[in-house]
């Protein structure tokens, strides 16, 4: 017969034990989608129920679905590459907000390291103020291309399989909805090939080099790997517009609306400020036009 101590004890210590959970954050910078999309695909595969937002949550709804998505989820990954820094420094950065959440909350927090990331940077160094500075004390993962898998590997394995002692929040019925609605659309995505993801740290490159000509290289060899890159065209089109390129320029801001509609304000807001910088005040006129019609409401 077993003794009523020994069967309390065993009973204690299943109370006392502490979970190991599969639910995840992913944050990021629009920037560097494809990589997410990458770390959603290989983490989805093995079992783990991921939240990110990959097709843009309505902005009145946008708040609430990631603030309470960050409490009701046990591990927080943030994508870091220098440009994703870029205005962390800002108070009011959505990037900067969701890190502070994770930091409230006590979430499993992983900095992601892509592409020349490196926390002693000085650009990078001077966004981490007030509470983001307790960022650079977390135990963080590089992820290079060549050994993407190699490293979710080590990400699941080491970084994932921890145990969580801090209480999640449960998520509103609304943003519960919001994660089904962004994992479906994030479901249809074709495979990341690892040639996009090499596409995007070109564009890293390019974003950290002083000198023109290199950064012009790394953006062309971006787009030359992955034409789609919308990012690489508007930093490439940014460069053109510094060194009075302003013709190049507007031909890398129409081929991003062309390829990237859903960003038309950004891309439109760069094109008119070409076109400002030309002198061409009737093709300043005509874009200010169609981003006005573009951003219309659907009745």
């Amino acid at each position: 017969m077993v003794k009523l101590p020994f069967l309390q004890g065993l009973m204690h210590s299943a109370l006392n034990m502490k979970r190991i959970e599969k639910t995840v954050f992913l944050s990021y910078r629009r920037t560097n989608a494809t990589w997410a999309l990458a770390i959603f695909q290989n983490l989805k595969h093995e079992g783990y129920d991921v939240f990110f937002d990959y097709s843009s949550i309505p902005s009145g709804d946008f708040e609430s679905a990631i603030l309470e998505n960050i409490k009701a989820r046990a591990h927080f990954l943030v994508l870091l590459t220098p440009s994703a820094m870029e205005r962390c420094g800002e108070s009011n950065d959505w990037l900067r907000r969701e890190i502070e959440t994770a930091l409230d909350n006590q979430r499993n927090i992983v900095p992601l390291m892509l592409e020349s990331f490196d926390f002693g940077t000085p650009s990078i160094a001077s966004q981490l103020t007030g509470k983001l500075a307790a960022l650079k004390a977390y135990n963080g993962l590089s992820v290079p291309v060549e050994y993407f898998e190699e490293a979710m590997t080590k990400l699941r394995q080491k970084f994932l399989n921890v145990p969580l002692d801090t209480v999640l929040h449960p998520a509103s019925d609304f943003s519960q909805q919001a994660v089904k609605e962004q994992q479906t659309a994030a479901a249809t995505a074709l495979p990341v090939r690892q040639v996009d993801l090499t596409a995007q740290n070109w564009c890293e490159r390019g974003f950290i080099a002083t000198d023109t000509n290199e950064k012009l290289r790394c953006y062309n060899e971006a787009i030359r790997l992955n034409p789609d890159y919308v990012y690489a065209y508007v930093n490439r089109g940014v460069t053109h517009l510094a060194i009075d390129n302003v013709d190049h320029a507007i031909q890398d801001f129409s081929e991003a609306i062309r390829r990237n509609p859903e960003r038309v304000e950004y891309w439109y807001l760069n094109r008119a400020y070409a076109y400002k910088e030309k002198g061409d005040w009737v093709g300043r006129y005509k874009i200010w036009m169609r981003l006005f019609v573009a951003t219309q409401p659907v009745p």
